[in-house]
Parts: structure tokens; C-alpha cells; sequence
């Protein structure tokens, strides 16, 4: 009925999306995805890009691929923390080939702690001197309220647990400096999910986002107390997080194209 393509956050890999696609495909829905350069099973330098721009080529390749073998049918996009960010300038890129955009915990803003003037000049100082310094890893305690989950992750061998190269830090920055121009362009239908207590993106830039965006139909859930990675919460959260990208989906393709067969 539709296509539905996964972006994956940073240090992750889209293997994580199983449970979600599993779920998706019940809808009778074509769900694809891959792991970004640097990343998972993908080649390159773990958690390295030349150009954030990169994953979004790559993206938007993957989506051309599967478009070619499904020309009629809607395409939708769902993407959680950096694939949030990577899910914004892709759809920007082609505003008018998407039929709806899913976040969740998005990157979206630099969190005022990490991103502090000092900081940023640092980083960029730093970026021409020591590119591959590391900043410190991605906190694994703040991805997820559920022990199990945590465990998971930490023992996944596809997960990068390295730390943040300087050079990493520079494009992500770029990319927020993107989305800060691309979100005004934005008028696709729009469905975010933020924990409030999530410590890797600021759910700020959740806020900022559906200020920013002129689509019409938009809506921004709060799980309160949730952390960053909603799909692999607590198992209320989770649950809810679901059933909230299924119905939304569902009420996306009916509206996108499914009358023109009746």
C-alpha cells in the first residue's frame, strides 16, 4: 500500500528497526532501510562522514531504487534521532515526493550543554587541527528507561560504543545549521514523538520544528519521563509509540491514493 523508508540514528544500525518493520508489514506496507556509511554493516570509518550530505544521497538513492520497482504507490518516511535528521533534508530535498514525514526524538537543535559557544569554536578549531579527537561516547544509560533494551544495545557488536570523532560533531552541526533553513519549506503531513526526558536531542527542537514547518497537518506527541530511543522503551511507551505509527500511517496511505482504486 505504501513505502516506507527506516533512517537510523548515530552509532546504530538499522537492524535495530526490526520489531518496527515487522509491525509495518502487517499493514501490508513495504518497509526498507540501510545502514548509513560508518556504520553497522556499511563500510567506511566507524561513525565518519565527508559530508552529512552523504547520508542524504544515499537516502534518497535507496528511495529511487524502490520507487522504480513500486512507481505507483505513496512514499513515507520515518526517521529517529540523527535519522530524524537526516528524514528533514531528504524530504526537503524533494518536497512533493513525500506523503507524510515520522520522527521520532529527532535532531533537530545542539543541546545547550554540548553546544556552547566556547564549544563549537573549539570543535571547529579542533576540526582542522585533530579531526579524529574523541568527544566521548554516546551515553548508553540515556537511551533507554528499559534495562533490557540498554543491555541490548550495549552488547550489540553493530553498534558503534567508540567515542565521537571531532569531525562527526562538525557535521552534525552542519546538518542542524541546514534544518534551521529547510524546516520553513516543509508542508508534507508530519507526525513527531519526543520523550520529555530525553538527554541526547533536545525536544526543544521538537517544539522549534512544529513552530517552524507550514504543513497543516502536524502533530508533536510528548511521552512524559520517556528517554531518547521511544520504540525501545518501557513496554507502555513503546506500545503506545506503535500503535501511534500505525494508525497515523494507516490514515496517511488511505488518504494518499487508496480511494483511486475503489
Amino acid at each position: 500500500r505504501a513505502l516506507v523508508f527506516i533512517a537510523h540514528g548515530a552509532g546504530e544500525h538499522c537492524g535495530r528497526y526490526d520489531d518496527l518493520a515487522q509491525k509495518l508489514t502487517g499493514l501490508n506496507l513495504f518497509v526498507f532501510a540501510h545502514d548509513h556509511v560508518g556504520h553497522g554493516q556499511s563500510e567506511g570509518d566507524r561513525m565518519v562522514v565527508s559530508d552529512f550530505h552523504v547520508f542524504i544521497r544515499d537516502s534518497l538513492q535507496h528511495i529511487d531504487l524502490m520507487k522504480k520497482e513500486h512507481p505507483e504507490l505513496p512514499v513515507l518516511i520515518l526517521g529517529h534521532s540523527m535519522g530524524g535528521a537526516i528524514s528533514i533534508l531528504t524530504a526537503s530535498e524533494r518536497p512533493s515526493e513525500f506523503s507524510g514525514m515520522l520522527l521520532i526524538s529527532p535532531l533537530v537543535v545542539a543541546s545547550p550543554e554540548v553546544a556552547t559557544p566556547i564549544k563549537v569554536f573549539a570543535a571547529k578549531v579542533l576540526n582542522f587541527v585533530l579531526p579524529n579527537l574523541s568527544l566521548g561516547s554516546i551515553d548508553p544509560n540515556a537511551i533507554s528507561r528499559n534495562k533490557k533494551e540498554m543491555e541490548s544495545y550495549t552488547s550489540d557488536p553493530l553498534v558503534y560504543h567508540g567515542g565521537m570523532k571531532v569531525s562527526f560533531v562538525i557535521q552534525l552541526m552542519n546538518a542542524i545549521a541546514r534544518i534551521e533553513r529547510a524546516l520553513p519549506k516543509l508542508t508534507l503531513p508530519i507526525l513527531v514523538l519526543h520523550g520529555s526526558s530525553d538527554k541526547l536531542c533536545d525536544i526543544r527542537g521538537s517544539y522549534l520544528l512544529m513552530d517552524t514547518v507550514q504543513s497543516q497537518d502536524k502533530t508533536l506527541k510528548v511521552y512524559e519521563e520517556a528517554y531518547h530511543a521511544l520504540h525501545k522503551e518501557l513496554p507502555e511507551v513503546s506500545t503506545s509509540v506503535f500503535t501511534e505509527i500505525l494508525t497515523w500511517i494507516g490514515q496517511k496511505i488511505s488518504a494518499a491514493g487508496e480511494p483511486s482504486h475503489t
